[in-house]
């Protein structure tokens, strides 16, 4: 079946150089293409953890919110505190619905005064976000703006970028960025990024320099072993980063989807969803999202939940994630699983392509 491009799916300004450089596999991902992978996953995997690799993840869009109300609609929506977050600075920001479901976990950029970027997993947050200003009465313009990520993640990220940019961007703390212009191209370079390895994500401010910007750090790479990726499931499920909407289904909470210490719910102010969170947070969970080690050998990911049973057949979740992990040498899953049957040692069986298979449950993140 051949993926059509189109309006309904939109490519990202780095799309070209990123299927010229070896992409040969793509997902859909906010009505736009995501290049996920080459033919080559272990090469794939090697270059992240081991050197340097540049993303395409222009699918990673922002939701803008500009206006003099912008921090406290921003501060409304999310289950954060964000009244600290200073100009150059970033949090990570679930979003609850006003039942406590989580809905997604952006990352909050503070632009500047009166404007904020969401820069969003996979979801109609612009559409959230406009339907409560709306209902608000807030004095802001949400907005989808010409804003693209290119990511630069491995031990010789800051290599490559402080070639391109100068060594200030050694300087550059985690989750703080800079607004600068470079040969023409205008870009916020914020160290941050979808994996454990360090690195930068480098916002595009003008599609139409897509290309530019591409080379430049294609070129800087060079010298360090570059290689054209994508975020990479496995060594994201080794080093536990949630994938919203992967890892959680619909009713998923914050504290079921082990982010809950990202919920400030002992803030004075007000947020969409913090009465459900609070008793919820009292009750205590009925399942939650939990690590498995799955017998066996080794198996390729499953593209759907699977099955999650306790030995002797009764239902006990749903395994969301199942990969291979080359770190530690055995498959490694994520699954929501039901109490009383996630506490860690609990023995479990996963349905795979060859049948069930012995697990057991372990804590996020792993540490094996």
């Amino acid at each position: 079946m051949k993926l059509t491009e189109g309006p309904r799916v939109r490519t990202s300004p780095f799309y070209g150089r990123s299927k010229a450089a070896g992409m040969t596999v793509a997902s859909v991902y906010n009505r736009m293409v995501l290049p996920i992978a080459t033919d080559d996953p272990t090469a794939d995997y090697e270059a992240l953890t081991q050197r340097v690799s540049l993303w395409d993840v222009g699918c990673q869009r922002q939701v803008q919110v500009q206006g003099p109300d912008a921090l406290e609609l921003c501060q409304y929506l999310s289950a954060r505190d964000l009244s600290q977050l200073r100009i150059g600075a970033a949090k990570y920001a679930p979003l609850c619905d006003y039942d406590g479901r989580l809905i997604n976990d952006p990352v909050v950029l503070r632009v500047n005064e009166d404007t904020v970027w969401f820069s969003v997993a996979d979801s109609d947050v612009l559409l959230w976000i406009r339907a409560i200003s709306g209902e608000r009465g807030d004095d802001v313009e949400v907005s989808e703006p010409d804003v693209s990520p290119l990511a630069v993640q491995g031990p010789s990220a800051t290599d490559t970028v402080a070639a391109v940019f100068g060594e200030w961007v050694r300087e550059l703390k985690f989750f703080h960025f800079r607004r600068i212009h470079h040969e023409g191209i205008p870009l916020v370079v914020c160290r941050s990024g979808w994996s454990k390895q360090g690195g930068f994500e480098l916002f595009l401010e003008d599609g139409s320099k897509g290309d530019q910007l591409w080379d430049l750090i294609w070129a800087a790479g060079q010298p360090h072993g570059i290689r054209v990726g994508a975020p990479n499931n496995a060594e994201r499920i080794e080093n536990f980063l949630l994938a919203w909407g992967s890892d959680t289904d619909a009713e998923s909470d914050p504290f079921e989807a082990a982010i809950g210490s990202y919920i400030d719910l002992g803030a004075t102010h007000d947020f969409v969803g913090k009465n459900a969170l609070l008793a919820k947070r009292a009750e205590g969970p009925t399942r939650e999202l939990k690590g498995l080690l799955i017998d066996g050998e080794p198996l390729d990911a499953n593209p759907e939940p699977v099955g999650l049973q306790t030995p002797n057949g009764s239902y006990a979740g749903q395994t969301r994630a199942v990969v291979y992990s080359p770190r530690y040498e055995r498959n490694l899953g994520l699954a929501i699983v039901e109490v009383p049957q996630n506490l860690p040692g609990t023995k479990l069986q996963v349905h795979t392509p060859t049948g069930w298979r012995p697990a057991i449950v372990v804590d996020l993140p792993f540490d094996l």
